[in-house]
């Protein structure tokens, strides 16, 4: 008769506690020998890939808020020209931006949107260039001539501009390209935004 896996540990332990019961055990196994477990597999459980989920709370933390209304600030100049520096990043960065010398990878047009679904599209589109890996995009607001106050998706797209974590920059177009109607937005390279 062969044993498989006797352990040596738990048989001393036995014998402290129940000597005679030991006693039996070890005559009932007489000429019993342990095998050796050198051709055992051991259980391989292929590990799950992991989910960031810290960094999808962030984004989602950012993309509430970008889109949060109530903090919106009516003092922001909302005068004709956008014109906005990360601190930390070069002045010379802002006069490129201005003169037109960074190529525009992509355009998103907020034309007829409302406040809030505008608002919803430009984070989705913030966040889809930067993953995309995409340096300067341009975002066309309008003037905000039939606004009745104030020049609303104008002051919403300067808002979220200086808000959100992957614009280094920002500036009225040239005249060629919208001016005051439009901006350009310069980007970082890292994918930091919310999905």
């Amino acid at each position: 008769m062969i044993l498989y896996g006797l352990n040596p540990d738990t048989e001393m332990k036995l014998q402290k506690k129940h000597p005679r019961e030991v006693d039996v055990f070890r005559e009932a196994m007489s000429g019993v020998r342990q095998l050796k477990p050198a051709n055992r597999l051991e259980p391989h459980h292929a590990k799950p890939e992991p989910i960031p989920r810290q960094l999808h709370l962030d984004e989602k933390l950012v993309l509430q808020e970008l889109l949060n209304t109530v903090d919106v600030p009516f003092d922001l100049e909302s005068g004709e020209e956008l014109l906005y520096l990360r601190p930390g990043h070069s002045p010379h960065l802002v006069r490129k931006l201005r003169r037109g010398r960074f190529s525009v990878a992509d355009t998103l047009d907020l034309h007829h949107l409302s406040e809030p679904v505008a608002r919803e599209v430009l984070v989705k589109f913030l966040g889809d260039s930067t993953r995309g890996g995409l340096g300067c995009v341009r975002v066309i607001h309008g003037k905000g001539l039939r606004s009745r106050s104030v020049p609303k998706l104008k002051l919403m797209t300067q808002l979220i501009l200086r808000k959100h974590p992957s614009v280094i920059a920002f500036a009225s177009c040239r005249p060629v390209n919208g001016g005051t109607g439009a901006v350009d937005i310069l980007l970082t390279a890292k994918a930091t935004t919310a999905p």
